[in-house]
């Protein structure tokens, strides 16, 4: 190539590098020779730059961001800041229980009878009661504090469940303090701070012997056990005050048992029990009555002039009356045996069927009282009433009356038999013993009708004055004494103690193929401080050991171990 080709060469490239247009051909390329682009990451686009309008939206949007979060927190640090301080320390700073600790009870002697004893690491002591029998029903039992799952308390106090723990509660139970615990970050604690103490509830003390109320329990429970009894009670009261001295009743729960509420086959057994270990016997117990009913009947006839003490009515073993259904037949009615002439006084004494039937319901030229005034009388002595003893759950009880069988026989009119039967304690009769010791101790002091009372000292029961004769009692009195020398409640005579008592078996179950058993009574005879009542429940009939021998365990006791009480 020569030099000149070369040189023209040499200045069409430069001519061609310094042009500034572009060919049509430089700028519509072959499809087919595109770039690769990846259109996804906005490759082989045209780039636009942000508007200075969405700038200043945007601008605004965290303005406004921040002006909120600072409105914020100055009214978390500066309104609101002390209020949730204070919330913030309660989350460190807790409130916590300081168990106040129950009262004290004791017998009349100063034997602790419960009390509270520390419990491993619970907050609070738990009740502690007497290891002696027979007081379950009279004491009662309690439920503790209760907390969740999370070990907050949902029931703080204790609560007394039956007994005198139920009855006296308010005066028992105390009042809690309160301390502050602070806790760090973990739950740990830091420290306490009592800002109130707890006050001990206040100890009481009750007119119970706890020696006599055991020896009373021991007596029931063997006689009911060698006997078949289904259970028992028994009762003491001072004629004077009221003050009960004893109360059993058989059989009975633990205390301790039920407070803690863990031993589930216990507590089970104690539900499934027919004999009825929950029931107190002396103050919820329905009982006919039977034949103890009679000293108050005597009572009624002598103050209504129906018959004269001296006046002698013959048993021959029965009476008959026409039979309201077959005209042609009679009605028996039956004494317990032929007692031949008996007064007023050996009608008590020896329990006759036959004087009390005429005297109750009239026969013959005998007139009677009648069952309204049948009715009268008893309720004088605060037969078929509560009581108001501070033992909780009472009942009240039934005398037969002809609206008591109207509103239960339907159409059934009331009938002179009807009348013997409630008479001699039987037909619907129902009583409760805490009912007849306090007619018994009314005999006993010629009238006075005292409020029985488990508080040592208690002095706020009701005494009312029987209106009637105080001659009348002293006769009734005497039949009650002849009972025990020469009648049918021997097994108390006693040398070194006078006892006035009177029996009674009443026939209970539909074909009357059980029996009752009652002895009560008052000693000493001559001054009679304390009355008493024995109820022995449902055994076959034709049981011939039952409520006086257990009042004859029971006194034997006393003579050796109590006898200050017999004087």
């Amino acid at each position: 190539m020569n030099l000149r080709r070369i040189h023209k060469r040499i200045k069409s490239f430069f001519v061609q590098s310094s042009k500034t247009e572009i060919d049509p051909d430089e700028i519509f390329l072959d499809s087919s020779n595109l770039p690769d682009f990846n259109t996804s990451q906005f490759e082989g686009r045209i780039e636009k730059p942000i508007s200075k309008k969405i700038i200043m939206l945007l601008g605004g949007a965290f303005f406004l961001v921040f002006v909120v979060m600072t409105m914020q927190l100055w009214m978390l640090q500066v309104v609101k800041g002390e209020e949730y301080t204070i919330q913030s320390e309660s989350n460190r700073l807790q409130h916590s229980i300081i168990f106040s600790d129950r009262g004290i009870i004791y017998d009349r002697k100063g034997t602790e009878l419960t009390w509270n004893t520390p419990y491993g690491t619970e907050d609070f002591a738990h009740r502690s009661y007497v290891d002696m029998p027979g007081f379950a029903h009279t004491l009662g039992y309690v439920s503790y504090p209760l907390k969740d799952s999370k070990g907050i308390y949902y029931q703080e106090e204790f609560i007394g469940t039956t007994g005198v723990e139920k009855f006296f509660n308010d005066k028992l139970k105390g009042i809690h303090g309160v301390k502050i615990v602070e806790t760090n970050a973990v739950g740990i604690v830091q420290s306490e701070s009592v800002i109130r103490p707890p006050q001990n509830g206040r100890n009481i003390t009750l007119s119970i012997d706890a020696a006599v109320q055991s020896s009373f329990y021991n007596a029931i429970r063997d006689i009911a056990e060698s006997s078949g009894f289904v259970g028992g009670a028994g009762v003491i009261m001072d004629v004077e005050n009221g003050e009960i001295l004893a109360m059993a009743s058989f059989p009975q729960y633990d205390s301790s048992i039920l407070s803690d509420g863990k031993r589930v086959a216990e507590i089970t057994a104690y539900i499934s029990d027919d004999r009825k270990p929950f029931l107190n016997r002396v103050t919820t117990g329905l009982y006919t009555p039977g034949s103890i009913i009679k000293p108050y009947i005597a009572i009624g006839a002598l103050n209504e002039k129906i018959i004269d003490p001296e006046t002698k009515i013959l048993s021959t073993g029965s009476i008959s009356i026409p039979n309201p259904f077959f005209p042609d037949q009679v009605s028996v009615f039956n004494d317990w045996k032929a007692l031949g002439y008996v007064d007023m006084r050996d009608a008590i004494a020896f329990s006759s069927n036959i004087y009390f039937f005429e005297v109750g319901g009239g026969y013959g030229e005998q007139e009677g009282l009648g069952i309204e005034n049948i009715e009268k009388y008893v309720r004088l002595f605060g037969i078929g009433e509560k009581s108001n003893i501070n033992i909780p759950a009472e009942v009240e009880g039934v005398i037969p009356s002809p609206q008591w069988k109207e509103e239960h026989f339907e159409g059934d009119i009331w009938r002179i038999g009807d009348t013997y039967n409630t008479a001699i304690g039987q037909y619907g009769f129902q009583v409760t013993p805490i009912q007849m010791v306090r007619a018994v101790a009314a005999l006993a002091t010629g009238g006075k009708l005292l409020e029985p009372t488990v508080l040592r000292g208690d002095t706020a029961g009701a005494r009312v004055q029987i209106d009637v004769p105080r001659e009348h009692f002293e006769i009734v009195k005497e039949g009650m004494r002849r009972a025990v020398t020469i009648g049918i409640a021997q097994g108390l005579s006693f040398p070194d103690l006078d006892i006035a008592a009177k029996t009674g078996t009443a026939e209970v179950g539909a074909g009357k193929q059980f029996i009752n058993s009652w002895v009560t009574g008052f000693f000493p005879y001559e001054k009679p401080q304390y009355a008493f009542v024995v109820i022995m429940e449902r055994a076959s009939k034709g049981t011939l050991i039952g409520s006086v021998m257990v009042a004859r365990k029971l006194f034997e006791w006393m003579l050796i171990y109590t006898p200050e009480y017999l004087k």
